[in-house]
């Protein structure tokens, strides 16, 4: 199974919710965010599209957290910078190609705002701190 992990208000809540309906032998997949670093101050997590530095963990606390919660780890698939600019500059382009399919929606002006800043956002805050 796998669902974002905010549904439940964290790793912890999700695992818990996952459990529910999880058969004998089965595996559940969460993709949860981790710090690669934490970031130096509430101002740069806010960069990271966090709400807090205690919004995320470093990847040694959120594997430990499972364990914690009596979960075994038996696969990771972390992104790379490489794949975590490709993912975000596919968000990009598709703003784009959206903005020229319809420059007069109401939505037109804030996501020309969100395509402006973007780009500059993820260069100085999300590729440095977040995994």
């Amino acid at each position: 199974m796998r669902r974002a992990t905010w549904i439940a208000g964290g790793v912890a809540g999700t695992s818990e919710l996952l459990a529910r309906s999880l058969s004998t032998g089965g595996i559940i997949l969460i993709g949860e965010p981790y710090w690669l670093q934490l970031p130096p101050t509430e101002a740069v997590a806010k960069g990271c599209l966090a709400n807090a530095i205690s919004d995320f963990l470093v990847l040694p606390e959120l594997v430990r957290s499972f364990d914690r919660q009596g979960y075994d780890v038996v696969e990771m698939v972390l992104a790379n910078q490489d794949g975590w600019d490709r993912y975000e500059a596919a968000k990009w382009l598709t703003m784009r190609r959206w903005l020229e399919a319809n420059p007069n929606d109401e939505l037109a002006e804030e996501v020309q705002s969100k395509l402006s800043s973007e780009p500059e956002r993820h260069a100085a805050y999300t590729r440095e701190y977040l995994g």
